[in-house]
């Protein structure tokens, strides 16, 4: 007998721990056309670039800018997660490279 993928109880089903697939690409900063700015695993679909995982960097919290994030948020960074962002490659004004576990 094979082992169960999901289990139910009292309407929400839950899944097991291995089946959950690791995000591909890279964990960088994706900064936007009108002030967004995200952070999660970045790859591209054609003519849009996809952050998985992704969280909206609302407030910075830094003193020298975007760049002082390139080693994980900082005490006053305020983040917020927001699943799946597929934005357009026009709206891309950048990306930054950050330590990987340091954001993860």
């Amino acid at each position: 007998m094979s082992e169960p993928n999901t289990l139910r109880i009292n309407d929400v089903d839950y899944v097991r721990a291995d089946s959950i697939k690791e995000a591909e690409g890279d964990i960088k900063i994706v900064v936007l056309d009108r002030g967004f700015v995200y952070v999660g695993h970045v790859s591209f679909d054609g003519d849009f670039v996809v952050v998985h995982d992704a969280r909206n960097i609302r407030y910075w919290g830094t003193t020298k800018g975007l760049g002082e994030l390139v080693n994980g948020p900082l005490q006053k960074t305020i983040i917020d997660a927001v699943g799946v962002v597929k934005a357009p490659l026009r709206a891309l004004i950048s990306i930054i490279d950050v330590d990987q576990s340091k954001w993860k």
